[in-house]
């Protein structure tokens, strides 16, 4: 019925007899369309004649003086349903055989007896379709036998750029994983085949060595290849070990180095089966045992054994915390509770810290494009870092300043704790690093920052006594993170401790002038060298006798408070759960 109804309207009057557009009536006169009556005119549907007993539509033949349609066969003469042949020669429908019972293209075998296509075996022992030589109906696709997976080049790329060019892991890992296109599961194999091997690289390098003959001869990938292949192998069990050496094999092979891949294959299954018989060193050879089972730098163990105590010393080198990032609120923006009901509405793991306004957060990537960072109603903080700037205790309208303060995290909290009143003043040597703390004021909407391209180094006069409180957080070694940057232990060296010295020893010269009578002074580091931290503070006491050492305050971990000695405190990762920080408050009186 359909089918003939929509004939109708589709063909109507020949084309000859139809009126042109502009010779039919206006829509107020004219009839609706197919001089059918009005719809408040017309009988219901039910009560419309059946097509076998009216006329057809418009008393006219159909298009070419056809035969009405229940005198006329179906088109090419083909016969009723159950009589008819179907296309071509065929049968009638009902004499047909079953689809399953006629041949394919090519007089192939009924489907009950044939093989799947392209002969493959059922399912537990086929093989998979886009491995077929000859797919059904498409041209035939190559296998892919020799793919390496996408997050083994990446890590392998990012190991090239922080070993070896003296890139710093973080911001290469995120630049690499940004530009490349991986499943969220890839990147989080990648980021930890990257830090675990980085972390753990002397106590790998020693492992490698007692199976390659020169290993320093071997090409920079093809080297850093065996490092990453031998990480999975001693620290990552979730993939197997054979499997570890074929992707080893295909990445060697996917960088141009196919000579290569016999060395690699037999290093990593010699390594294999000789796990248990490599010979580590023992406690009892000191500086070399905690280097290489920590993979700390032998002058590191050695500097941290003479600063330290021999157990304090090994869990320093040996601590391997549990990996988070910490957040704030923004004080001036959010409430506590506020805060709480934003962190209960992500997908992240979070928890209270140990420092007020301090959460641990695990399980955010890609947090920096997270619409309430965007917003401003949170920060990325440690707590380390947040009590040096709660050892300010700053006040509204106070007049302040953070004499090396990019990224600008410890400025941003002063200025919030003082609600957007008084003067905080931001200095970094470099533009660049200025730009970070103008990029974060104008996210965090604070206003009472005042940045400046200025090296702290060099005395302004205008500005001698005329700070409430200066925060001194110098340019240091960074030791005490890292656990969290595995990569600085390796940038560091004795002659880079030295020269840092320096610079903070002439830091603290010049900036304590700018504390007004009864300010405060607050030097910070994260640091774990005495150098660097207690022996500072002790010289610069003894040069400038108008300071004392004031009390940290209440909201300090009282752990912490206990260790206060007449130099400051040395916060200790292992210890106190923080990062490693030291933290010494000073009054000018």
């Amino acid at each position: 019925m359909n089918q003939e109804n929509n004939k109708e309207k589709k063909f109507g009057k020949p084309q000859g007899e139809r009126k042109s557009f502009g010779d039919k009536k206006p829509y107020g006169d004219r009839k609706p369309y197919g001089d059918k009556k009005s719809y408040g005119d017309r009988k219901p549907y039910g009560d419309k004649k059946s097509f076998g007993d009216r006329k057809p539509f418009g008393d006219k033949k159909p298009f070419g003086d056809r035969k009405p349609m229940e005198d006329r066969k179906p088109f090419g003469d083909k016969k009723f349903e159950g009589e008819r042949k179907s296309f071509g020669d065929k049968k009638p429908y009902g004499e047909r055989k079953p689809f399953g019972d006629k041949k394919s293209f090519g007089d192939r075998k009924p489907m009950g007896d044939r093989k799947p296509f392209g002969d493959k075996k059922f399912e537990g022992d086929r093989k998979p379709a886009f491995r077929q030589d000859k797919p059904f109906g498409r041209p035939a696709v190559p296998a892919q036998t020799g793919a390496v997976s996408g997050g083994r080049k990446v890590a392998l790329e990012v190991l090239t750029e922080v070993l070896h060019k003296d890139g710093y892991a973080s911001l290469v890992l995120d630049q690499k994983l940004t530009n490349a296109n991986l499943p969220q599961v890839e990147k989080r194999f990648c980021t930890n085949l990257v830090y675990s091997t980085v972390e753990n690289l002397i106590r790998i390098d020693f492992a490698l060595a007692g199976f390659l003959d020169d290993v320093d001869s071997l090409e920079k990938r093809v080297r850093d290849i065996l490092r990453m292949s031998a990480c999975q192998l001693m620290y990552m069990d979730r993939v197997p070990s054979s499997a570890v050496v074929d992707e080893a094999v295909k990445l060697t092979r996917h960088i141009g180095m196919e000579n290569m891949t016999g060395l690699v294959n037999a290093v990593l299954r010699n390594l294999i089966r000789g796990m248990n018989e490599i010979k580590w060193p023992t406690p009892d050879e000191g500086a070399r045992y905690l280097s290489i089972m920590f993979s700390v730098p032998y002058w590191l163990a050695q500097k941290l054994m003479d600063a330290y105590d021999p157990e304090t010393a090994r869990k320093i080198c040996a601590f391997r915390g549990e990996h988070f990032m910490t957040l704030r609120r923004n004080k001036t923006l959010v409430s506590q509770e506020q805060f709480e009901k934003i962190l209960e509405k992500k997908v992240w793991n979070a928890q209270k810290g140990k420092v007020l306004d301090a959460w641990h957060v695990q399980g955010a990537s890609e947090i920096a494009r997270d619409t309430d960072y965007l917003s401003g109603h949170f920060s990325i903080e440690g707590e380390s870092s947040m009590l040096a700037a709660e050892a300010m205790q700053v006040k509204y309208g106070m007049q302040v300043l953070d004499c090396c303060a990019a990224p600008g995290g410890k400025t941003a909290y002063l200025a919030e704790m003082m609600s957007g009143t008084g003067r905080v003043y931001a200095w970094d040597v470099h533009e660049h690093r200025v730009a970070l703390i103008r990029a974060m004021m104008k996210r965090l909407r604070l206003e009472n920052i005042r940045p400046a391209v200025r090296d702290a180094c060099q005395l302004r006069e205008d500005l001698e006594g005329q700070m409430d409180a200066v925060l001194l957080d110098a340019p240091c070694s960074g030791l005490g993170v890292m656990d969290d940057k595995p990569d600085l232990k390796y940038r560091v060296t004795q002659e880079s401790v030295e020269e840092l010295v320096g610079i903070q020893e002439k830091l603290l010269d010049t900036c304590c002038k700018y504390v007004k009578k009864g300010g405060t002074l607050v030097y910070s580091t994260c640091s774990l060298l005495p150098e660097e931290n207690g022996m500072q503070i002790e010289k610069f006491l003894k040069n400038h006798p108008e300071f004392k050492l004031a009390p940290l305050p209440e909201c300090f971990p009282e752990s912490i408070k206990e260790r206060y000695n007449e130099n400051g405190v040395q916060i200790l990762p292992h210890l106190d759960g923080l990062e490693g920080f030291f933290i010494a408050r000073l009054k000018r009186v």
